[in-house]
């Protein structure tokens, strides 16, 4: 078993930093993080000040570059990536997937190859198991020695107040991989991030120029629970149809998407209000701690924020693989 403060890691594709939030909390030292996206970079850097950024498109890095960069930061112990996804999800539907975004899972291989570090982490969408180059990178993978497991892992089961399930491919030179992921907190309801306050705005949920659809999902609701209860509207979802559009507040929120897709309605004076739930609230329901820093970055937007938050990893599924690897590895 390895110290943990002698562990120390990167993150590829880091966006906001979720694997690498969950990585510190388990006691690991980030040393680098790398994304082609500014904000992804500026909000890393904010949350992880001493750690070395990248901005780069990891396909345009040559082995030279790679080697440079590995003469930087020096050695590493773990490698976590969260290579493109949306190619891979099934929210992309019918839509043409782009095979260059999902070969970029291929610059893992590169980095490891260069790095050569006793774990990699690699997390991305269930649905990443259908490429037909899946198979490819898994022996890619073993042909450096890896003994690799898979892992499927569902956020609300690490004390998440999310619905969020991932393919998590653990990677060991020692072969020490079979571990118990565990985590001692249960599931949490979504109504636990949800600020009640009055700090953010609302409105009327009968109001003129209210979608229908919106209108019929409240309705679905309101029969269920009465009319005293809050709950969620669900907005974009391939599901919508299957659960009437709505969701309860005691149940763990549904997937967070790059999209702003949940909004909380509430009783108010024998009529209903509605708004739509709000990054810091998102943030939360990632797993991320209230010192995480989502809303002092120069330049980023609501939308950014929400962007940032769906492309995220959720830290206490990656704080309880990395404790299982440090365990038994």
């Amino acid at each position: 078993m390895m110290s943990e403060s002698k562990i120390r890691a990167i993150d590829l594709f880091c966006g906001a930093g979720g694997s690498s939030y969950g990585a510190t909390q388990a006691g690991v030292e980030m040393v680098a993080g790398f994304d082609v996206w500014d904000l992804a970079i500026k909000a890393y850097q904010t949350n992880f000040p001493k750690a070395k950024v990248y901005q780069d498109d990891l396909r345009k890095l040559s082995t030279d570059k790679i080697k440079m960069i590995k003469s930087e930061i020096g050695n590493v112990d773990l490698i976590l990536a969260s290579p493109e996804c949306t190619n891979h999800s099934r929210a992309k539907g019918a839509a043409e997937k782009d095979e260059a975004s999902r070969e970029t899972a291929f610059e893992v291989i590169r980095f490891a190859n260069e790095f050569k570090p006793p774990w990699l982490i690699i997390e991305n969408v269930v649905e990443m198991q259908s490429w037909n180059r899946y198979n490819e990178l898994l022996e890619m993978l073993w042909d450096l020695k890896y003994y690799v497991r898979k892992v499927i892992l569902n956020s609300k089961n690490f004390g998440v107040p999310q619905s969020r399930q991932r393919l998590f491919l653990l990677c060991s030179l020692s072969g020490n991989t079979s571990g118990q992921i565990t985590n001692l907190d249960g599931p949490k309801p979504v109504s636990t991030i949800i600020d009640d306050t009055g700090k953010y705005s609302s409105s009327l949920l009968r109001k003129d120029g209210r979608a229908e659809n919106t209108i019929l999902s409240a309705n679905r609701a309101i029969n269920e629970l009465g009319s005293d209860l809050p709950f969620l509207l669900i907005y974009y979802s391939s599901g919508r149809r299957g659960n009437g559009g709505w969701q309860k507040v005691s149940d763990p929120l549904g997937t967070i998407t790059t999209v702003d897709r949940f909004a909380y309605v509430f009783p108010e004076n024998k009529n209903h209000r509605m708004r739509m739930l709000q990054p810091e609230e998102l943030k939360l329901a990632m797993g991320y701690k209230s010192d995480y820093k989502l809303d002092v970055i120069d330049g980023i937007t609501r939308r950014d924020r929400i962007k940032l938050m769906g492309n995220g990893v959720c830290p206490p599924v990656m704080e309880a693989i990395i404790r299982s690897m440090i365990t038994n590895g």
